[in-house]
């Protein structure tokens, strides 16, 4: 009765559609959400927190938490008289931080135990016995480990028993001895080791920034993070952020994903088209050429049609002459610009059933922006990306049976002629194509499709 009412509270928040169908990609049997949670956010948002995991729990995502406690950790050495030194940023583990960092974590971890339980869900604290660790190369590091294995019947057996596993980042060498682990270090390995579906860093910033402090909604680490390095979009932690991201997502599957986000906002962003944070998936090459040669039609045409659904004029890919063709993967997603007299004008984007999942629409997005600075295109009315399209348009007109929208053009007579050529336009798309029940959806606002 708890979940139906959660659900009702999510469809209310972003669509039905929507909601279930990433109900359907991060959900199910044998299928885990490994949160990662800074200690900070157990001190200074402790209630918000706690209300984001049950959440989680009530809809399925099968959460297992990873907790650090480094302002903890920092003041309890400081009322103990405890010397303690850093080198290349990582805190120097002699026995008396170790012995701490012990007691540091079963508290930290029992007082999130304690909110989560409060709340009607039963947490199980493990504060040791889950990672098998071996000591750092570096011996000036004292007691820090990495971890070599990670023993997850104790995860499993609490998940089947309905309870959320809250795991401190405490690791045991084979001769017994306790080792100090970074607390990202412990959520990778125990993300590769649970072949996780979904991975979320809970932070107070809410996302990865751009210098400008705001939030970026989408990497595709293959097409993105070079380019953002390059132009100095992220840097710095961020940088090296997404960088254990992308080595993470390459030891897992295609379609899974990690989320940066607030607490408060963790519904939104992982079951709304919106969003609100960063998601980073492992992504796809995108290539850009001009006019059709050298790629394959007919596959070009299954394409489309795949991703309209409707048949393809079979004169339209000889109109493609002069035309700017991004293509992602292998004929999986595709976008098809056109110099009109107006400007450049996004006649198609689509991606296949292969590409559902894995972010290939906001790349190929991202791309397009970056080569074109102005840009205009039309949508049907009744095309439910077009929530997703004012997110990212300047303007928009309604013309029917057509919305135009519109980004980087503000002469208002400039603006007109991109609305009455748009609408000018000729239908390439025919009659609908029959489908099965279980049809595509392409209504991610993180891997759209563009059906006109």
């Amino acid at each position: 009765m708890l979940r139906e009412i959660v659900l009702n509270l999510l469809h209310n928040l972003g669509g039905r559609a929507e909601v279930d169908r990433y109900l359907r990609e991060y959900t199910g049997s044998g299928r885990y959400a490994v949160i990662k949670v800074g200690g900070g956010l157990i001190e200074d948002d402790l209630d918000e927190l706690a209300s984001a995991l049950v959440f989680m729990h009530h809809v399925g995502l099968t959460p297992v938490v990873v907790h650090g406690a480094g302002p903890q950790l920092t003041k309890e050495l400081a009322d103990e008289n405890i010397q303690t030194e850093f080198v290349d940023g990582i805190r120097v583990t002699t026995p008396d931080v170790l012995a701490a960092a012990q007691r540091v974590f079963q508290r930290v971890g029992a007082q999130l135990a304690d909110a989560i339980d409060a709340r009607g869900v039963r947490a199980r604290p493990l504060n040791m016995g889950v990672f098998n660790a071996a000591a750092s190369a570096n011996a000036s590091l004292g007691n820090v480990g990495e971890v070599t294995s990670v023993q997850i019947e104790s995860i499993t057996r609490a998940s089947e028993m309905g309870q959320l596993p809250i795991l401190s980042p405490i690791g045991t060498s084979t001769n017994g001895q306790l080792l100090n682990i970074n607390a990202d270090t412990a959520t990778r390995a125990l993300a590769i080791s649970l072949n996780a579906s979904k991975i979320i860093y809970l932070t107070p910033t809410g996302g990865i920034l751009d210098p400008n402090g705001k939030v970026i909604p989408a990497v595709n680490c293959i097409e993105d993070l070079q380019p953002m390095i390059d132009k100095g979009i992220i840097s710095g932690g961020m940088e090296r952020k997404l960088i254990e991201i992308r080595d993470l997502l390459d030891e897992l599957d295609e379609h899974a994903s990690v989320s940066i986000t607030a607490p408060a906002k963790v519904a939104r962003e992982l079951f709304t088209h919106k969003g609100s944070g960063t998601l980073v998936r492992r992504g796809r090459r995108i290539r850009v050429q001009t006019g059709i040669d050298g790629l394959d039609r007919a596959r070009i045409t299954d394409l489309l049609e795949q991703s309209f659904g409707r048949t393809l004029d079979p004169s339209y890919l000889g109109t493609l002459g002069s035309s700017k063709i991004y293509l992602a993967g292998d004929y999986v997603a595709i976008a098809i610009l056109k110099e009109r007299g107006p400007g450049w004008y996004l006649d198609k984007l689509g991606l296949s059933e292969r590409a559902q999942g894995i972010g290939l629409g906001a790349s190929l997005w991202n791309r397009i922006k970056n080569d074109h600075p102005a840009l205009y295109w039309r949508s049907r009315i009744t095309n439910e990306a077009n929530k997703w399209y004012l997110t990212r348009a300047d303007g928009m007109h309604r013309a029917d049976p057509w919305i135009v929208f519109w980004y980087g053009i503000d002469d208002r007579s400039a603006i007109e002629s991109c609305i009455e050529d748009a609408v000018s336009i000729h239908q390439t798309f025919g009659d609908p194509i029959p489908k099965p029940d279980t049809q595509i959806e392409h209504k991610s606002d993180k891997e759209l499709t563009h059906a006109r």
